[in-house]
């Protein structure tokens, strides 16, 4: 009986547990091409005698897992620092794609997504992309006709498991543009490896960056045993 109570202790431990779904930051890291490497650097470390330890970063604002703000594709859209809280905070579902290549309106009608829903996208990306610190541009990402579709469905969020939502060798520009435009924002960067498909509460804010087009952001999931989004 005891061991059964413990059993059951764990369960309700792990499906209340928060899950990190952020890319760590550092040296050397993935980026996309021509963005500014990542850099950590000790400028004072206790370790080598000084009064205290201090890092200096260097990078990006779209390394590793970040929000984009419409002004990143758009003259006139709203910077990181104008985002409203519950674009990034609030009911998330995750869904899988199964798709090798593209995220398509075929694959995203059988999900039956619904106005005001906050939608991330668990692909192949996951388990394969963040392995390495070379840039994979074969990567899952979203068609135009899709990004479309989501606007028709008026989503307030969409995330992806690396680092853009539209393709290397697609019109990166248009379908980001097609999102912003429609106020959708766009989380990129996350790594859902650890992460079932289904409802969770999500937090994700990005740093309040003055007119920044985006900005490095803490992700977090937590599983919740309701299905009804919020």
């Amino acid at each position: 009986m005891r061991q059964l109570k413990t059993e059951r202790q764990r369960h309700r431990a792990a499906k209340s547990a928060w899950i990190d779904v952020t890319v760590p930051l550092r040296t050397g890291m993935v980026r996309w091409p021509g963005n500014p490497p990542v850099q950590v650097r000790r400028v004072l470390d206790l370790n080598r005698g000084d009064d205290c330890t201090l890092t200096a970063l260097s990078l990006g604002v779209h390394s590793g897992t970040h929000m984009d703000a419409p002004l990143h594709f758009l003259r006139t859209g709203l910077g990181i620092d104008a985002m409203p809280v519950d674009a990034g905070v609030g009911r998330a579902r995750v869904i899988a794609i199964k798709n090798p290549a593209l995220i398509t309106v075929e694959e995203l009608r059988r999900h039956r997504v619904r106005h005001g829903e906050r939608i991330v996208f668990k692909t192949r990306n996951s388990p394969r992309c963040w392995k390495t610190d070379r840039f994979l541009k074969d990567f899952v990402s979203l068609s135009a006709a899709a990004a479309r579709w989501l606007v028709a469905r008026r989503v307030r969020t969409v995330g992806i498991d690396y680092l853009s939502i539209a393709g290397y060798e697609s019109d990166t520009a248009a379908i980001h543009a097609i999102l912003l435009k429609a106020g959708i924002w766009i989380i990129e960067g996350l790594n859902l490896s650890g992460v079932r498909p289904g409802v969770y509460d999500m937090l994700c804010l990005p740093l309040k960056i003055v007119a920044g087009e985006g900005a490095p952001a803490r992700a977090l999931l937590k599983p919740v045993g309701s299905k009804r989004i919020r």
